[in-house]
This record gives C-alpha cells, structure tokens and sequence, in this order.
C-alpha cells in the first residue's frame, strides 16, 4: 500500500523590516507606520483626517459692483472692469480672502451658479506642510455674494454740475446740416462713450467729461474728421492751501468752419492763386479735413486746409437756403469727366418763370452726367442778387474775373419727392441730448425736422456721403420702441418714383446694416 505524500508548499513571506528604522503605530487606527518619518505619530490618512491647512481661510466673502457701468469695486477705492468667469474677476476674488497668502494656491476655478442668484462660487486647491516633511493638498469652495454699490463715477453722473472738462462745439451757421454728419461720425466711432451729459445750445452741442484727459481725446477726434481750431482754458475752483493741491475745470472751445456742403463759396483772389490758380467763385462739394472746392466752369478742384483756412477766414456766399430751382431746358456734354463730374452746357430756366415768360440761362455745369431735357435741377442766381461780400466785390471789380461770373450756377439734381418721405428701408441712430431748461419752439423744431429731412436726401443722392456713415435697416414692427429711444426710423420701402416715373436714389440693402438687440429670455405660455 502506497502512501501520498503533499508537495510542499510555498508559504508566503513576511516583509521583513530593515533593523535600522523603528516601527511604531498610529496613535489614532494603529497601522504601523515608520517612527523615523512620521510626525505626530499618525499616518498620512489620519493625518487628512485631522490637520486641515484651509483653516482661517474665509468660506464666504462679499462683492460689490456698480450696476450703472458694471464695473467691480477693488478695495479700498479702486473699480476695474471684468466680465463675468474672466482672469480679472477671479484675481478679484482671491484677493477678497483672508488668510489665503499663507498657503500655497494650486488652482482655482468657478463653479457655475444661475445668473439670477447673485452668487459667485469658487473651486480653489491649496498646499501647505502640516509636519515636518509632510506636505497636504486640499481643495474646497468659497461662496460670494454679490452687492450692489453705486461708484463715485456713476454717482457724479446723475448729480448736477460735477463735470471736470467741458468741449464746446459750436457752428456759425443758420443750420445743422454739419451737426447732423458730426453726430453720426461720432455715433460710428462710438467717440462719446465717456461723456456724461450732452446739452443742446443755440450754436452747437455742449459735451461733458468727469475727466480732462477724456476731452482732450474727444478734441483729438474731433480735429481728425473736421476742420476745426480749438482753444483751451481752465477755471480755479478750489485750492488747500496746506497741501498746494488745486481742482480746476477745463474748457474745451471747438469752432468748425462756417462752410457747408453746396455752398457758394467766393475765395479770396490771393488765396485762389495760392491753391493751384482756380477760379475765385466755386462750389463746396465736400467738407472733410479740409474743405473741398469745384470750378463748375472748368471741373478744376482744389483743397483748403485747415490752417490755410484760419490764417485768412472767409465765409460762404450762399448756402443752400437761399438755393431756386431751375427747369434743364437743354444740354449737351462737352467735356472731360472727372470721377462722378462731367463739364456740359446746359440751358435753364426758372421754375417760376414758366409760363410767365420765355427768359432762359445759359451756363456751364458739372453735373453733365445725371441731367437730361426736363429735369429739375437746384442752383444759385446770381443774376440781380445782392451779396454783402467783400470778396465776391473784388471779383466784380477785377478785371481778370467780373466777366467770368456766371448768370446761374447749378448745384444738384431735384428730384420731386414728398415733403417728408416715410417710404425709406433705411435709419440712423441719434444721440440722446438735453435739451436744456427752455424747450425749442415751435418754428425751430419744423426748422430741426426739415434740416434733418435735407440731410436724410443729401445720404441717399451722394455715395460718397453715405460711405462715411453706419446705416442701419429699418425695423417696422419696432418703431414706436426705437422712437422711444432716441431712434429715428422710417418705414419699409424698395422704390420710390417721381411724378414722371423717374427712381429716387434709394439704397441698396447690402449697404446697410443689421442692428443686434440684447437676446431677451421669454417663457413661452
């Protein structure tokens, strides 16, 4: 009889412990831990269990922000601008805790909370040695409360007379066709962001600045898109005569040139000569940082600076107020053409004198390439009319120039519209202005509404004009809204045609631009 016999088995061993480190155990769960390196005698669980590095740290903490220009209050008097979850607001936030330059921060993130709660939460991760070589990383959450505190800025801006800096921007004119072109450059380049009122006087508008530097920028802005001069003074308001420290206010007086866009202007006969020999008696076609001139009898054109206009000021002969109109009885191009103008002869007559009697004109023109037989056309007469000017006297006394002036000089087409059009697919914003303590009167708001009616026609026949400007689509649905705020609109039209069929300069839908509204959250029912 045979007998088995188990194969041995291999037992397990036992780590065996190097003799030159003692062992002990944890005083709190008792695992045996290395006495050499443990401090305190507890292991490294036990350890995250009873140190806590986040103690003395705040769990919650207050932010305030204006609720006027959204900034946030940096103790003790500093407001910065950050948008909500960005580096700058979470700086902000860490900033708010006490306690938190002891430790190390590891990393900090927001943790999302509904935008209505007014809560700001915050995931941060620190490090910090609890023993001796021991080195502990915990992560926990603070809470913020969000406060409303108006800042001192917004706080001025809703009290009278606490401006710093003024400009004043007047105009020597009896309309405010040049103010209207203004208002929408500024618009465009948002260059009236930092003002804190805008006041309307007789002349002109009045800008408001908590701030010099402020008006000095807007001055800046207003000499790069206009010619313009400025002149600079301040006022002593108060003075520590301990400390030397004085406040003052500034002004700021601008003065744009008192010529417009189709104004007869006579030039004076030196100043003629100087800008490359043109004839004295001219057009202003255009007002940019110069202004632009027209010989309608040769096309010649010419630029008169700035600081060329302000050594020798002059003024216009005319301005379109004082314009008639004229019926094209016949013309005949003769010319060159230089960009949209084209030299023609052109027979005219009175619109008033139709039917009267058969008294026609004969003059040169530049507008050769959009008149034809039976259009109406806007002009100067110069024939039996008066002008106090002393240059147009010397024209009329000098040799070289008396028998050049024209009997008629035209200056646009006419096209037969309604007295205020309601058929444009086209708007332009304004800005919201004080009016002042005396309300306009009745004559001068009609003369306000058909200034505006004038600039609104000037956009749609020159190109050139409306390449300059922000034109917006007009919205029918939200008229009254827009009105409400300071928007003027005008209904949704393609074409408009006269009473002989002819178009209307109207604008094309790609030139114009799509207004983005604040995205508004509704329930739906």
């Amino acid at each position: 009889m045979s007998m088995d016999i188990d194969a041995p088995v291999a037992l397990p061993s036992r780590p065996l412990i190097p003799q030159d480190s003692a062992t002990i155990l944890c005083c709190n769960c008792g695992s045996p831990i290395d006495g050499t390196s443990a401090a305190g005698a507890l292991c490294y669980d036990c350890v995250k269990l009873t140190v806590d590095i986040s103690e003395g740290i705040q769990r919650e903490a207050t932010l305030h922000i204006c609720r006027d220009c959204e900034r946030w209050l940096q103790p003790p008097a500093h407001w910065i601008t950050a948008s909500p979850e960005s580096r700058e607001l979470l700086a902000l936030c860490l900033r708010k805790l006490r306690g938190l330059s002891k430790v190390r921060i590891i990393d900090a993130s927001f943790i999302w909370t509904e935008p209505h709660s007014r809560r700001i939460k915050v995931k941060i991760t620190i490090q910090q040695e609890a023993f001796q070589g021991t080195i502990l990383q915990q992560t926990f959450e603070v809470e913020y409360v969000v406060a409303y505190h108006q800042c001192p800025d917004c706080a001025k801006s809703f009290t009278g007379n606490t401006w710093r800096a003024v400009v004043q921007v007047r105009q020597k004119v009896p309309h405010k066709r040049t103010f209207l072109y203004l208002e929408q450059l500024i618009l465009k380049h948002s260059a009236h962001k930092e003002t804190i009122n805008i006041k309307e006087v007789k002349d002109g508008l009045d800008f408001f600045y908590a701030q010099r530097n402020h008006a000095e920028k807007f001055v800046d802005f207003l000499t790069s898109v206009a010619p313009v001069r400025s002149k600079k003074s301040q006022e002593l308001i108060s003075m520590d005569i301990h400390t030397s420290t004085k406040s003052y206010k500034f002004s700021f007086s601008v003065e744009l040139v008192p010529i417009c866009k189709d104004d007869l202007v006579a030039l004076p006969i030196k100043l003629a000569k100087q800008i490359g020999n043109i004839s004295p008696l001219t057009i202003c076609y255009r007002v940019g940082t110069s202004v632009n001139v027209l010989d309608p009898n040769t096309l010649q054109t010419a630029d008169v600076s700035t600081p060329v206009y302000w050594r020798s000021p002059f003024t216009s002969l005319a301005d379109v107020q004082e314009l008639v109109e004229f019926v094209v009885m016949d013309i005949e191009p003769i010319g060159p053409q230089k960009g949209r103008f084209l030299l023609a002869e052109a027979t005219v007559a009175r619109s008033s004198d139709l039917g009267t009697n058969d008294i026609t004109y004969f003059t040169r023109t530049h507008l050769g390439a959009i008149l034809h037989p039976g259009d109406s056309v806007m002009g100067y007469h110069l024939t039996g009319t008066n002008f106090n000017n002393p240059n147009f006297e010397a024209l009329e006394q000098s040799n070289a120039y008396s028998s050049s002036i024209p009997d008629v000089i035209l200056v646009k087409k006419s096209y037969a519209r309604k007295k205020k059009n309601k058929s444009r697919n086209w708007r332009l914003k304004r800005m919201n202005k004080d009016e002042g303590e005396m309300l306009p009167k009745k004559q001068d708001q009609e003369r306000m509404e058909r200034d505006f009616e004038m600039f609104l026609r000037d956009v749609e026949e020159d190109t050139e004009l409306r390449s300059t400007l922000a034109l917006y689509k007009a919205q029918q649905e939200k008229k009254e809204q827009d009105r409400m705020e300071g928007l003027e609109t005008a209904s949704v039209a393609e074409t408009e045609q006269t009473e002989d069929g002819e178009e209307v300069p109207k604008m094309d839908m790609e030139e114009l631009l799509d207004e983005f509204n604040e995205l508004d959250v509704h329930d739906e029912e």
